[in-house]
């Protein structure tokens, strides 16, 4: 029972994080949207948003509010959680992701089929670099991650706990490194936030699209996990 429930708050949260994430990139880039070119502010609003509902609602369904691999990766690291859950933890979040990136599909079918340019349709579903470069594209990845762990590790310390309201500062802090970190990536910070849609984008009959860009793929995959378990590693250290 304690792991379903932790599947089902994973897999609930994750899903809801991508509805509203990947929503508010296809209002601001498909054509013909009432948000159509709504910029960057709004798109990093909306995915701190996406993260606080995320995290809340994954807390109350009994999850652990990470909705992120590289946050459980990390966790069972230092030892913060059962090794038992990385599975079901992980089952849930890419399938979680999955789920929300065909659900946007849905709600923006029109104006997926109406919009000509095929790299703003695989923007919605996943990141990719401004300057195409691996390594520097690697390490953005990384040191986002980090701060997004180390800084969630310590605003979710029994001292510094709000409960279920430390969703809040989480999704200020995602805030945070979209304005400041996101401009080289476009901040993935979690491997099935990028590889769950992408997944999606690949499979779904979206007219005019391009390819999923599978070469990249790997980036927004491993440098979260290793800037995760950098900041997991700190965190016990200190």
């Amino acid at each position: 029972m304690i792991v379903m429930s932790n599947f089902t708050g994973e897999f609930i949260g994750t899903a809801l994080l991508i509805i509203l994430g990947d929503g508010i990139v296809a209002n601001v880039l498909l054509d013909k949207t009432k948000g159509n070119n709504g910029g960057l502010i709004s798109i990093t609003f909306g995915w701190s948003i996406a993260v606080f509902t995320g995290v809340f609602v994954s807390l109350a369904l009994g999850g652990k509010g990470h909705l992120n691999p590289a946050v459980t990766i990390a966790m069972a690291s230092i030892h913060q959680i059962d090794t038992a859950l990385i599975a079901p933890y992980l089952l849930a979040q890419f399938t979680g992701a999955f789920t929300g990136s065909i659900i946007v599909w849905l709600a923006y079918k029109n104006h997926f089929d109406s919009t000509t340019n095929s790299d703003f349709k695989l923007a919605v579903f996943c990141t990719g670099p401004a300057i195409r470069n691996p390594f520097f594209n690697t390490l953005t990845e990384i040191i986002g991650t980090f701060v997004l762990v180390f800084g969630a590790l310590l605003m979710s310390s029994p001292e510094h706990s709000l409960g279920a309201l430390n969703a809040l500062p989480v999704g200020l802090l995602v805030l945070g490194i979209g304005l400041s970190l996101g401009g080289p990536t476009g901040y993935a910070i979690n491997p099935a936030r990028d590889l769950g849609p992408r997944i999606a984008h690949f499979i779904l009959p979206i007219p005019g699209k391009r390819n999923s860009d599978w070469g990249y793929s790997w980036v927004p995959v491993i440098g979260p996990i290793i800037g995760a378990l950098i900041a997991a590693f700190l965190f016990k250290l200190l």
